[in-house]
């Protein structure tokens, strides 16, 4: 199991986080899975911005961005050179720092189902 540390957002996770999660599973997916209500407007298919976070620590542990990725990037809220879109960003063995931004562009928010 890898851990990530969620650090606090004032809306999404005020206490901040440390979650056990499967080697594989994509940063929004484990978020979602320990209700930390991360947007994702786009389902997670890689077509918008609202998942986007910030990996403070373990970046380079994670997969490659694909093209796409890093063209919807350029459109985020507080992009950082370690910024990820969360649906992208599989985890690897190391454990990560992620921060969620205080930000989006969306302004609706999807529930998952």
């Amino acid at each position: 199991m890898t851990k990530i540390k969620v650090l606090p957002h004032p809306e999404i996770c005020p206490e901040g986080a440390e979650l056990q999660v499967t080697p594989g599973t994509s940063i929004c997916e484990a978020l979602l899975d320990n209700d930390i209500e991360i947007e994702h407007a786009c389902d997670m298919s890689c077509a918008c911005t609202t998942c986007h976070v910030v990996v403070r620590e373990g970046f380079k542990s994670l997969n490659e961005m694909d093209e796409n990725e890093e063209d919807l990037l350029d459109r985020a809220w507080g992009l950082e050179p370690d910024s990820r879109l969360s649906c992208q960003a599989i985890v690897a063995q190391q454990d990560l720092v992620v921060e969620i931004p205080r930000y989006t562009i969306n302004l609706a928010k999807e529930k998952r189902g």
